[in-house]
This record gives structure tokens, C-alpha cells and sequence, in this order.
């Protein structure tokens, strides 16, 4: 048999699909998973997730009028595909690279992104709006809307009140369930694509229609009776009795990888006239199609770069343990010490180093699932029953928990102790997953403990120190990556709560460092030092309790006083502000310079490159120095990085 004319060269958008047959697609399916695992062994990235909606993507693309018709991706780190085959082949090995393209879909990178994403359980919310929309504009050429959602973002309370929001209206709206891991499936094969074509089918909605005006002419309890047997029968038939509940149009499940089974449902719903919402359900398998991603689907999610035959991801060389596995170890010592130490994550357990906790203490560990608001409240509850839950959560998803950190945990002063992983600039996953904001909406909060270590040591002194505090919440922040290789205790040791640490002291400037950047600070310190300025250096530790014997005794003895933290403005470098205002330390002179990250997202990068853009390396550090100082021509004195 001669070899197969390439179809992926010839596909540039969406639209020159549309006439291949379903030979052709499947052809083409199988070119863009070969496309996708090599691209993403060159850049890194979700690789599972990718390769599990091949088919899908290639379906929708096919059956739908894209970008007319919506597309939402939930999550959106399932989206290499989708980027293929939208117009940016020719960038996608410059994904999550400098410059290049995002690793989840962004609105100013392609009119087919028509709606960005990152965080999950977004997408059924985002598409009614847009539903909502169409039909309020009453569109000539209405348009269809449909978001693909995993099953674990249906953890999410989000995507169910959006599912109950969309069920009470009649706005038409396709949401696509993408099985690959709860296994709420009965099996998947032909009997069931068959059901699902014929469920789909225009006769079918007609017929269903016929059958519900009939209903209503009978008395109310027949009727009633009537409408309730035809979505049991369904929902027996297909499984889809909680989304038919929900006032959802159920139909399947359906195999993902399987177009013959995909187009001909795709087409029925896209065909179909009927008012409300569906819900298409379709069961995929992670990494489909490359063996090593299908055998170990955890460690094949988010990928390093890796060789395509092998398998194997390329090892960075031996260094410091990362914060991640500090945070870890540090809590293990705790809850060896302390039997009511217990653990919560919201589906991150390998992510905060929580699966290490797990093996240790299998029945103190509790993954709760895509469910930061339920997380935190859950914590308190058994917080207020005597246990000493440690929330480990992603700065940038502690977020979505906040309503719960104030009712549930500060207003009722109950012993949470939020850990706070990925704090700061997080490199390639940009500023969706940056922890930029935890010290500006945490600060605010009365009595809240808020720490930040400087290096893996002090982490685990932080950890300690919020195992000890028994009488109101508490939270530490720490960065994604390696830290600074220093000498690590067994256990940590309580720090004196809300007093921080003078490292060095100087003459005329003084840098106050929050968090990690106090190794740049102690380098800035030794350059101006080595420049005539002799320089005091302290590591503040809390920013709540303010240490603010500490933060006088700076603005006493010196002209200018430098925060440095890696958080946005409003954070540390705000509250110190606040008090030498009150304290009258600006009447009598002091220049003081917050440095924080800038007023504006900072895009993935390297984390060297984006603490340069930031602003918050030494050689900023020693800029702002000598500027406050007033010293003219500061870049004879000083080179700063180009941003």
C-alpha cells in the first residue's frame, strides 16, 4: 500500500477540515497526536491532557462552525491541539517559551481563544453568558456555543451552579463532559454510540417534543408521571440521570476517540432546534495514543522536556530540594510530633508534596478534589473540633477560596494554618498561576498570622510556627523551584510571633527583605557596600504581626529604608508604609522605596527573566539605593538589567 498523503500540511484553520472525510479525519487525528508529542518534548508542558482530546478537537473543529461558533476549552491546558489546528502551527514549539505562545488559551493570541483560562471550572459559566448574550442580541445567524469540560473540574461547586443556572433557562448551550478519570461511565461501545446518535437525532427531539405537549393535556399527575418516565428512561439507558436532574439534555456516553461514533452526535446537536441545554459526555483516555503518557498518566500531565522514543523526561542536574519538598518533610516532623496535625489539598496532592505526607499518614490526609471554598471550610471544621489542619493550596488558587478564609476561618479566629506554594513569579505558567496577590487580600484580614521564609530553613521554622499557633489562623507563602541548598534542621524551631531578624547592619540605606528575595538583598548589600555605601540588611519574616520595633529602629538610624517582596503593590511594602506614616517617621525625613511587582502581568518566562522585568533582582535593589540617596547618574554607578 503506497504511504499516506499528509493531511496536516494541508490544514492551516478549522475550515479546510470540513470537507475530508472521516478517513481523512481520523488520518489527520493520528498526524496531529505525532505533532502534539513532539512539540511538546521540545517545550515541555500538559501532555496528557492534549492527547486526550485529539479526537475531540479534531471533531469539533469538523462539525462546528469555529470561530463564529464559540469554543471553551475549561482549564485550557488541554489546548495544544486546538492551537494546531488554529493557525499557529508554525509558533507552537515557541509554547510556554519566551515570547511565544501560552500553554492555555488566551483571548489576545487568536480569535479561536474566545475566552481565556487557566484555573478550572470556568467554562459552562463563561458559555451561558455567551449563550445569554446571543440570544439577547438576537443574532440572524445564531450562533452555537459549546464548552468542553474534564471530569475533574466537575469537582469544582462552580460548574454546578452554572449547570443549575443553565438548566432553569432555555438559551442554548453545549457542554461536552470529557471522562478520562472518574470512570462514571457505564461501558462505552457500540450499543451505547448507537443510543446516543438516535438521542441526538433531530426525529428523536421531535418525537420528545410530540410527547411532552401531548403530556400536558392530561391531568397534572399523568403528566407529571409521563415527563418523569421519559428521563429515567434515558437516564437508566445512558447514565445521565444527575445531569437530566439538572435540567440538562443528557446524551451518551460515547468513546472520545472514536470519530465514526463523534461526528454523526456532533452534527445532531449542532442540527438540532431544540431549546435548553445538552450535555454530551464523552469517555477519553489521558495520553491516548503514546505509550509511556497512557501507562503513567500523573507523571505525563504536566511534562519536562522528554526523548519521543524513550519516554524518558530530561532531568535538571542534582540540586537543593525544592520548597515544595521542604514544606513536606517539615510537616511530616510536625505530625510525628503531634498526632492532631493533619493535611487538606484541593486536588494538588503531588503538586504542594502532599502525596509524601500521604504514604506516612494515609488517614490524616485528605485531597478534597477541585474545591478550594469547600477546602478551606472543611479545615475549619476541623479546626474547631481540636485538630491542627494545614491547607495546602497553590497561592493563585487560594483565591477562589477567599469568601471562606473570611467567614469561615477569620471571623470565627479558628487555627487554619494556610500553606501557600507557588508564591510570587512561577515562569512558564505566566501569570494565570503567579501567587502575586496572597499578601494584599490576606493582610487585610484582623489577627491573621502571615509569614514568609527566606530560605527552605526558615520554611520549615515557618511550618513549626504554625503548628503552635492554636488560637487564630495563620499562613506562610514559599516559590515554586529549588531553594538555596542551606543546612536543614530535623525539625523546625517556633519563631517569636510578629519579630523578624537583623542579619547585618550598615550606615545609610537599609533594605527590609519579606520572603525570598533577601539572598538578591544581601547580594545588593555586598555591591554597595563594595560602592561606599555600607548597608543594613534584616529579614522581616511577618509581615503580620508587623515587627514594628524593628521596622523604627531602621527608620532611626537610617536615609532610606528599601521593602522588598515578590507580591504585588499593596502587600508587605503598604503596611510598613502605614505605620511609619502613623509612626511620623516620614516628617522627620526618611526616604522610604516599597519594591513589589510592577502594576501589570508579567507574561511566562524564565524566573530570572521575570524577576528582571519584575524589577526585584540585586542589581535593581542597588539602583534604587543609590537613587534615593540622590545621587546623580546612577547608571555610572550601576548597570541595570534590560527589562
Amino acid at each position: 500500500m503506497p504511504p499516506k498523503t499528509p493531511l496536516l500540511d494541508r490544514v492551516q484553520y478549522p475550515q479546510d477540515l470540513r470537507n475530508l472525510s472521516t478517513d481523512q479525519l481520523k488520518q489527520l487525528a493520528d498526524e496531529l497526536r505525532a505533532e502534539t508529542i513532539d512539540t511538546v518534548s521540545v517545550t515541555g508542558g500538559h501532555l496528557g491532557s492534549s492527547l486526550g482530546v485529539v479526537e475531540l478537537t479534531v471533531a469539533v473543529h469538523a462539525v462546528f462552525d469555529t470561530p463564529h461558533d464559540r469554543l471553551i476549552w475549561d482549564v485550557g491546558h488541554q489546548c495544544y491541539p486546538h492551537k494546531i489546528l488554529t493557525g499557529r502551527r508554525e509558533r507552537i514549539r515557541t509554547l510556554r517559551q519566551p515570547g511565544g505562545l501560552s500553554g492555555f488559551t488566551r483571548r489576545s493570541e487568536s480569535e479561536y481563544d474566545p475566552f481565556g483560562a487557566a484555573h478550572s471550572s470556568t467554562s459552562i459559566s463563561a458559555g451561558l453568558g455567551m449563550a445569554v448574550a446571543r440570544d439577547l442580541k438576537q443574532e440572524k445567524d445564531p450562533r452555537n456555543v459549546i464548552a468542553v469540560i474534564g471530569d475533574g473540574s466537575m469537582s469544582a461547586g462552580m460548574a454546578y451552579e452554572a449547570m443549575n443556572n443553565a438548566g432553569a433557562m432555555k438559551s442554548r448551550l453545549i457542554v461536552i463532559l470529557n471522562d478520562n478519570d472518574m470512570s462514571i461511565a457505564p461501558p462505552v461501545g457500540a450499543m451505547s454510540a448507537y443510543l446516543s446518535t438516535l438521542i441526538s437525532s433531530r426525529s428523536f427531539l421531535s418525537l420528545r417534543d410530540f410527547a411532552a405537549k401531548m403530556a400536558k393535556r392530561f391531568p397534572g399527575p399523568i403528566e407529571r408521571t409521563a415527563r418523569k418516565a421519559e428521563e429515567y428512561a434515558r437516564g437508566i439507558l445512558t447514565g445521565g440521570t444527575l445531569f437530566e436532574e439538572l435540567g440538562f439534555y443528557y446524551v451518551g456516553p460515547i468513546d472520545g476517540h472514536n470519530l465514526e461514533h463523534l461526528l454523526p452526535v456532533l452534527r445532531n446537536l449542532r442540527d438540532s432546534d431544540a431549546p435548553g441545554p445538552v450535555l454530551l459526555h464523552v469517555v477519553t483516555k489521558k495520553g491516548k495514543g503514546y505509550a509511556p503518557a497512557e501507562a503513567a498518566a500523573d507523571k505525563y500531565h504536566g511534562v519536562q522536556k522528554f526523548n519521543v522514543v524513550t519516554g524518558e523526561q530530561k532531568k535538571s542536574p542534582p540540586g537543593p530540594p525544592t520548597y515544595t519538598s521542604v514544606f513536606a518533610k517539615a510537616l511530616i516532623a510536625e505530625a510525628e510530633a503531634d498526632s492532631r496535625v493533619v493535611a487538606v489539598t484541593a486536588a494538588m496532592s503531588p503538586g504542594t508534596g502532599l502525596d509524601k505526607f500521604e504514604a506516612k499518614f494515609p488517614s490524616r490526609m485528605f485531597d478534597v478534589g477541585i474545591a478550594e471554598q469547600h477546602a478551606v471550610t472543611f479545615a475549619a471544621g476541623m479546626a474547631t473540633e481540636g485538630l491542627k489542619p494545614f491547607c495546602a493550596i497553590y497561592s493563585t488558587f487560594l483565591q477562589r477560596g477567599y469568601d471562606q478564609v473570611v467567614h469561615d476561618v477569620v471571623l470565627q479566629s479558628l487555627p487554619v494554618r494556610f500553606a501557600m506554594d507557588r508564591a510570587g513569579l512561577v515562569g512558564a505558567d505566566g501569570a494565570t498561576h503567579a501567587g502575586a496577590f496572597d499578601l494584599c487580600y490576606l493582610g487585610p484580614m484582623p489577627r491573621m498570622v502571615i509569614m514568609a521564609p527566606s530560605d527552605e530553613a526558615e520554611l520549615m521554622h515557618a511550618v513549626a510556627t504554625a503548628a503552635a499557633i492554636d488560637d487564630r489562623p495563620s499562613a506562610f507563602r514559599y516559590p515554586r523551584g529549588e531553594g538555596l541548598g542551606v543546612e536543614l534542621p530535623a525539625r523546625g524551631t517556633p519563631w517569636e510571633i510578629g519579630k523578624g531578624r537583623l542579619l547585618r547592619e550598615g550606615g545609610r540605606i537599609a533594605l527590609l527583605s519579606l520572603g525570598t528575595r533577601l539572598a538578591d538583598a544581601l547580594t545588593a548589600a555586598d555591591e554597595l557596600t563594595a560602592r561606599g555605601f555600607p548597608v543594613t540588611v534584616a529579614d522581616a519574616r511577618f509581615m503580620k504581626p508587623l515587627d514594628t520595633e524593628l521596622v523604627d529602629q531602621l527608620a532611626r538610624h537610617h536615609e532610606v529604608l528599601i521593602t522588598i517582596e515578590e507580591g504585588a503593590a499593596g502587600g508587605f511594602g503598604a503596611a510598613v508604609a502605614q505605620h511609619l506614616a502613623w509612626s511620623g517617621a516620614f516628617d522627620k525625613g526618611l526616604k522610604f522605596r516599597p519594591m513589589t511587582l510592577p502594576d501589570r502581568l508579567i507574561d511566562h518566562n524564565t524566573p530570572a527573566a521575570q524577576l528582571i522585568e519584575a524589577g526585584l533582582t540585586a542589581q535593581h535593589i542597588v539602583a534604587n539605593a543609590i537613587a534615593a540617596l540622590g545621587i546623580p547618574n546612577i547608571h555610572d554607578f550601576v548597570a541595570i538589567p534590560a527589562q
